[in-house]
């Protein structure tokens, strides 16, 4: 069965934690013990209903204050498909962790209280969503319950989120009126609104055609390990072994490697089931190559007829984590990209992006706490790239605090996306 991967978003007290407790509960993929203990914290909260929530918010500090903090990923499936839901926090102080959670889905679920209709964080997660190239969109417009299930409000809402969506670009929106606590329009059609005629949420999850995480067929392969024993009968013996981040490779197949430049031939595939003659995305194996090359962690084995870029200056579009300090012009930092870390500085702080207007601030000095900007970043070794619009792996990187470790942006190089935006 094929995998959907999925990302909550939202506002703090959307309900999107209850929605993915609803998904589960209704779906029957709750354990025994799971359901018996959130069952237990409900009657000690004296909550008369079972509270769905509990079965998604699993630090202590989540269910004393009701709140998600951190991502909490739960699995399960239907006879027509596998899910990975990630319950991403909605409090603006854990943005980050809503990047983290969604930074591999193909569906983005926002949720959207019926009584508060479209908030600053609600936009904001949207954005996020749209940059990091979910091409799925699916609103839930949540506690219809709570307004009559007025088919007017919903529409209202639906009408404002198209014409942001419309902003960015985004395509693929779907929206469901539904109510997470009472179950209506989540895993069966709601008889409390015969308005809507659409069929319920799970069922479109299942219908979802999924389009493969890279948008380029073209090959690549990030070096994550040299394997080269020195001694015994294999001392002659050097794989490249990494992840398929895109495309395939066969045996015989003429390859690039960058940053040196070089070409050569495959001569080996081998996987965790042994040799293979072809392999592709998400494949992890490891490569030998006809030619003794220097190559070594970070560098990249590619199609040697669809190249990557190579460079050591780029331009991106950056989302900032931290609390502790905000993004300037002349910061010098740590970038992970793929497999290779190096030293970066950001050369450049060109604007920062109004998430609730989409308008650019050309002016700014600094980005602060999840903010979003759009910055030059120089390196201290070539990095190998494709625009994110092209591939989210190679076209996407973090910057870490060197002095703390502190991971402190998430970016995505290339994508012009606002650059149109007045």
């Amino acid at each position: 069965m094929e995998l959907l991967r999925i990302a909550t978003a939202g506002s703090v007290d959307d309900g999107k934690s209850t929605l993915i407790g609803r998904l589960l509960f209704d779906s029957k993929a709750i354990q025994d013990d799971v359901l018996s203990a959130a069952e237990s914290v409900s009657r000690r909260q004296s909550n008369e209903y079972l509270n769905l929530a509990l079965l998604t918010d699993g630090l202590r500090a989540e269910r004393e204050q009701g709140i998600t903090i951190d991502v909490a990923y739960r699995y399960f499936n239907t006879a027509k498909r596998k899910f990975i839901l990630a319950d991403t926090p909605g409090h603006v102080q854990y943005t980050r962790n809503m990047v983290t959670g969604a930074s591999t889905a193909d569906v983005a679920l926002v949720i959207i209280d019926a009584r508060n209709g479209v908030v600053e964080q609600s936009r904001r997660h949207a954005v996020i969503a749209a940059l990091l190239g979910i091409r799925h969109i699916v609103v839930c417009i949540n506690k219809m319950d709570l307004i009559g299930f007025d088919q007017q409000r919903f529409d209202a809402i639906k009408d404002e989120l198209e014409g942001f969506f419309n902003r960015l670009d985004v395509e693929c929106a779907h929206y469901v009126p539904i109510s997470a606590l009472h179950g209506d329009n989540v895993v069966e059609l709601s008889d409390t609104m015969p308005w809507y005629t659409d069929g319920p949420l799970l069922q479109h999850l299942e219908d979802l055609e999924i389009m493969g995480t890279p948008l380029d067929d073209s090959f690549r392969l990030p070096v994550q390990y040299v394997i080269r024993p020195l001694t015994g009968e294999y001392h002659d013996y050097r794989g490249y072994a990494g992840s398929i981040r895109s495309g395939s490779v066969k045996v015989g197949q003429q390859v690039g490697i960058l940053p040196a430049g070089k070409t050569s031939r495959v001569t080996a595939i081998e996987s965790p089931d042994g040799e293979v003659d072809e392999a592709e995305w998400p494949a992890a194996v490891t490569i030998r190559i006809e030619d003794d090359f220097d190559i070594s962690r970070g560098d990249l084995i590619c199609a040697a007829d669809g190249v990557p870029r190579v460079t050591q200056e780029f331009d991106a579009t950056v989302c900032w984590m931290s609390e502790r300090t905000e993004l300037r012009q002349g910061a010098m930092l740590r970038i992970k990209h793929t497999t290779r870390t190096a030293r970066a500085m950001i050369t450049g702080l060109h604007s920062r992006i109004d998430v609730s207007t989409l308008s650019v601030d050309p002016g700014c000095q600094s980005l602060a706490l999840n903010e979003i900007g759009r910055v030059t970043v120089k390196t201290s070794a070539p990095i190998v790239y494709d625009d994110y619009t092209v591939n989210r792996v190679t076209g996407s990187f973090i910057l870490v605090d060197e002095g703390t470790n502190e991971t402190v942006a998430a970016g995505m190089i290339g994508n012009p996306r606002f650059g149109d935006f007045e």
